[in-house]
């Protein structure tokens, strides 16, 4: 009898479930509580405010201006991620000499922090002295150096394309992952019956992939969704918030306007939005399969 109690799974999980959900639990009260209530610029709580954290977001014109620009960054480099990803992989997956060595470099980029190569990447963008100027004004395409980040229209779609090439080696891993659960039987039989690479790319390689690319989109959704490093050590926001997003609009609101009653409600809000993309997004690739 209580050898069977020991192994229900259930009961073996348990520990490991309850410990993860006090360490996520815990803190979302912590700061539930403190989104509900008036708090000085040390955290001290001063009586109830019931929603007016929240209301003074949301009329925040810096609130609605980084949201949408979240969704932009999101998109952009979730869905530039998946594009270059998929054939990195099927590049990858092939076998050819020095696919071990391609293998390492395609994910070294993923060992390193990522503030690090954010920082690098400040300095290779620099207006003055980066070497993205100086590699574009040695092959003539331009005259005069360029300011990448000092200027609104072209420092947001340059960190976009930085997420994107930081992206690429965890995705790769998912793919290369998926890749190799894809019998070889399948592509012979498909070659057999004078298959195109085009039809058997999207006959067989992309449904089987498809569960892969569900659980890419969904990782790489909320890594990015709260990603602060590149947009933080490049432009902090700038020039004038015109890159600014949620996560560092709620940096803002807590570290630097002292703000930590506005800032957990925002907290509170960004969970709230993954929580339910996540469970959404998860339903219809379920449905999906099974249709």
């Amino acid at each position: 009898m209580n050898r069977s109690i020991f192994t229900n799974p259930y009961v073996l999980i348990a520990p490991a479930f309850l410990l993860a959900a006090f360490i996520i639990l815990w803190p979302l009260f912590q700061i539930g509580e403190i989104s509900l209530s008036n708090v000085n610029r040390f955290g001290q709580l001063k009586g109830f405010a019931g929603l007016e954290n929240f209301a003074a977001v949301v009329s925040d014109p810096q609130f609605l201006a980084a949201g949408w620009r979240t969704v932009i960054w999101t998109v952009g480099i979730v869905a530039g991620t998946i594009l270059v990803s998929i054939p990195v992989a099927l590049i990858l997956n092939e076998d050819f000499y020095g696919r071990g060595l391609a293998r390492i470099i395609v994910m070294l980029p993923w060992a390193v922090s990522l503030t690090m190569t954010a920082i690098v990447w400040r300095w290779a963008l620099s207006g003055e002295s980066g070497m993205l100027n100086s590699a574009l004004k040695g092959l003539g395409l331009i005259d005069q150096n360029i300011q990448w980040l000092a200027q609104a229209a072209t420092a947001f779609p340059v960190q976009i394309t930085i997420g994107i090439l930081v992206s690429i080696p965890f995705t790769t891993t998912i793919f290369l992952g998926g890749l190799s659960s894809i019998p070889d039987d399948l592509y012979e039989a498909a070659k057999l019956e004078g298959a195109s690479g085009w039809q058997i790319f999207f006959s067989i390689t992309l449904p089987l992939l498809r569960p892969f690319i569900n659980i890419a989109v969904v990782m790489n959704t909320i890594s990015v969704f709260n990603s602060f490093p590149i947009i933080w050590a490049t432009t902090q926001g700038g020039p004038a918030n015109s890159t600014d997003i949620l996560v560092t609009y709620l940096y803002k609101l807590g570290f630097s306007f002292g703000k930590l009653g506005e800032a957990s409600a925002l907290s509170l809000m960004m969970f709230a939005l993954l929580l339910v993309f996540t469970i959404i997004y998860v339903r219809l690739a379920m449905r999906g399969e099974r249709a």
